[in-house]
């Protein structure tokens, strides 16, 4: 069973691959779903899921750093958690196409952002972050790129982790016409044609995502952009400063409050980001620093107790702190 086309999709070459669970015993289905994308997705698994059967199908097309997938599948939960996250190397952005079926996805700490898909439509995924996935029996594409091909066409492209576009504005119009294209001949296509068509359709859902976000095409736009930028820049480089707060980071900002606090809206707000980049920062120093005290980790991060820190690590995580460190391990 083939599970390293993900893993190596930064080396040249395309490489196609089909996986079926159609040849397993049925209670054998679900766990050789599970082992096919486990290197990189958690598929929980009871008794009576395993009893039930599973019936998935992937067929997936690699062309250089980009990967073009079509999925079958019958109901089915997958996740990516904070704690697979910090064990392994997967970075890449995915745009979930839904085609047919629903999908529920859910991303970020807290509050938790929600996406119901039951219309065709695309979901922006970043693999560095969080994500919780229940589908229905559905068929969906799946488009996974680099950040530096997304960040070429949407500035801060981890904003719109666990957004959706559906195809109502002029951009989005043109997207499943061109999905359709690359599904329809990808598989008659060399290595240089496969790479260039979905580089093509990688452009055209950043850009429509961009727009969807104001964060492209005029220069009010771009302004916002790099506002937001450099507001996340200062975020990031004062997590430890116990004075970082959002009264600080607008002082610094040439936005207006209502402008300032619309672009983190996404985010669960100003003081979510703050909060959240922080217990984003405990978990690496936990990884990273395995006999560093967590009160220690937790006092300088601006968090006022261990109690405090602990209960906004569990409700972010869903583990405590210390679990977190031994997984992790």
């Amino acid at each position: 069973m083939k599970t390293e086309l993900l893993k190596d999709a930064e080396s040249p070459g395309n490489l196609r691959d089909r996986f079926s669970t159609e040849h397993e015993a049925p209670h054998q289905q679900l766990l050789a779903w599970r082992q096919r994308i486990g290197y990189f997705l958690d598929v929980p698994i009871s008794r009576a899921d395993q009893a039930r059967g599973f019936h998935g199908t992937i067929d997936a097309w690699r062309g250089g750093d980009l990967t073009f997938m079509d999925c079958r599948t019958d109901p089915v939960s997958q996740s990516r958690s904070a704690a697979r996250i910090s064990t392994d190397t997967v970075r890449q952005y995915a745009f979930h196409i839904l085609v047919d079926g629903a999908i529920e996805t859910r991303t970020g700490t807290h509050p938790k952002r929600v996406a119901m898909q039951s219309a065709p439509g695309i979901v922006a995924l970043d693999m560095g972050q969080p994500m919780q996935m229940t589908r229905s029996g559905c068929r969906l594409q799946a488009l996974f790129l680099p950040r530096t091909l997304l960040a070429s066409v949407l500035p801060e492209p981890e904003s719109i982790h666990g957004s959706v576009i559906e195809y109502r504005s002029p951009i989005a119009r043109l997207i499943p016409a061109q999905l359709a294209e690359l599904a329809r001949n990808i598989p008659h296509m060399s290595t240089s044609e496969s790479s260039e068509a979905m580089r093509a359709c990688a452009l055209l859902i950043g850009a429509a995502f961009g727009k969807e976000a104001g964060l492209t095409g005029n220069a009010r736009a771009a302004v916002r952009a790099a506002a937001f930028a450099q507001a996340r820049r200062y975020i990031d480089e004062n997590l430890h400063e116990s004075d970082l707060s959002p009264e600080s980071v607008l002082r610094t900002s040439p936005l207006s409050r209502p402008t300032l606090y619309r672009l983190f809206e996404n985010e669960g707000g100003l003081a979510a980001y703050i909060r959240n980049r922080r217990l984003s920062q405990a978990a690496e120093e936990l990884r990273r620093y395995p006999h560093k005290a967590v009160i220690e980790i937790a006092y300088g991060l601006g968090f006022n107790s261990a109690s405090d820190f602990n209960r906004a690590f569990r409700r972010a995580y869903e583990m405590s702190p210390l679990d977190f460190r031994q997984f992790s391990l």
